[in-house]
């Protein structure tokens, strides 16, 4: 940012962004299960993002506990919390019952198919279980290929056949062993259901998961991931379900390792803004709305490796669709927004932001390959990614 910024209004800024994280439906995922289970290939495969990013973005929040925010801490779409320790001496899981039980909106379980050492979760769980008997939990039984070494998982994955209120039970009939999940061996069915009736009253939804990675050889690296997020959209409270679907649609827009870097930024500033749009509190207002889109300009043009001065930062906005407020002070530049004289709602902020952010990262790359856009090319650039904003944001909608 540029050295005669103003930081009175950057710290008013970061304050009230500070508020709107606060008060936007984040949901916050508790992974609890014992090391190598597999909760961060779970967080990897819900985000997209790599070992090493979710390995360096957890901080502390107990003597046993890490958060994770996705894509970072300043503008989460996600929140993840790993439970470390468990089956380890000094583990307390009141600590954990106290500090997120008013937190967490959902728990998923890991565990590995083949360990049957279990009671070091399932006690605590339960524990939990009675205290919140609301907060829903899914089961992840990870690991399968432990269960049978050196071969495929079976295809077509039988698992793909079973209904939804299948996976809610912690039976297997005798049909569905037989008639359905006949392409896995008997003992590996056996082990399932040993799992089940461990943790039977205990959670409300069981999935099978193998999520190994592109190095371990397995045709489908990531069994059972769809099935994952279904039930995980399926049980999270109805508000904080549009976070992950925007990651999910967000996964197919990753064309390269550029877009997979801006994209999370883009999304959680287009999503941050949406939300302060749409929170009845007296402090938000669009000049907020602005910080955050010109926060976003800043960030992307950091990633892009590019110089970002204020005039730039003016002029470029204006042409694309509306001058960002540099300062929160400068109200000026409301009517320059599209949309004046309708309420400022959340999808057309999500839209708009959205767009600002592809338009100033196409802005970037061009600046990078030595050519300077046109004002009309990046109003083009701009009316496009509106459009895709807009289809965005009613895609994930409407699985509400």
């Amino acid at each position: 940012m540029p050295a005669n910024t103003d930081h009175s209004s950057t710290d008013d800024f970061d304050q009230q962004r500070r508020e709107a994280v606060k008060a936007a439906p984040i949901p916050l995922l508790w992974l609890f299960g014992k090391t190598g289970s597999g909760k961060s290939s779970i967080i990897r495969m819900l985000t997209g993002a790599t070992e090493a990013e979710i390995g360096n973005g957890f901080r502390p929040q107990t003597k046993t506990s890490m958060q994770f925010d996705f894509p970072d801490d300043q503008t989460p779409i996600a929140r993840f919390l790993d439970t470390r320790g468990i089956g380890e001496a000094g583990y307390e899981a009141q600590v954990d019952l106290e500090a997120f039980d008013s937190l967490a909106h959902l728990m998923i379980v890991p565990v590995r198919l083949t360990d049957q050492a279990t009671d070091c979760v399932v006690e605590p769980l339960r524990q939990f279980r009675q205290t919140n008997p609301f907060r829903k939990v899914v089961l992840a039984l990870s690991c399968l290929h432990d269960a049978y070494p050196g071969e495929q998982h079976p295809t077509p994955d039988p698992f793909a056949a079973l209904k939804a209120s299948q996976f809610s039970s912690t039976k297997l009939s005798a049909a569905v062993r037989e008639n359905i999940l006949s392409g896995f061996p008997d003992d590996v069915l056996t082990l399932i259901e040993g799992k089940l009736t461990v943790f039977d009253g205990l959670v409300d939804a069981w999935v099978p998961i193998d999520l190994t990675g592109e190095q371990s050889g397995f045709e489908e690296e990531n069994f059972g991931a769809d099935r994952l997020k279904e039930q995980i959209l399926n049980l999270l409270p109805s508000a904080y379900r549009q976070s992950l679907r925007q990651i999910d649609h967000l996964h197919q827009s990753l064309l390269d390792a550029h877009q997979k870097t801006c994209a999370p930024v883009i999304l959680a500033h287009s999503f941050l803004a949406a939300s302060a749009a749409a929170i009845p509190l007296p402090w938000v207002d669009i000049p907020v709305v602005l910080a955050i889109q010109s926060r976003l300009a800043y960030k992307l043009a950091g990633l892009n490796r590019q110089p970002l001065d204020a005039p730039t930062l003016a002029r470029v906005s204006a042409t694309i669709g509306g001058q960002i407020a540099v300062q929160l002070g400068l109200r000026g530049a409301l009517k320059m927004i599209p949309w004046v004289g309708m309420a400022v709602n959340s999808a057309a902020t999500f839209a708009y932001t959205y767009a600002l952010g592809w338009a100033w990262n196409w802005y970037f790359t061009k600046i990078s390959q030595g050519h300077l856009p046109s004002d009309e090319e990046l109003r083009n650039v701009y009316a496009e990614q509106l459009k895709q904003g807009e289809s965005f944001w009613k895609r994930s909608k409407e699985k509400d």
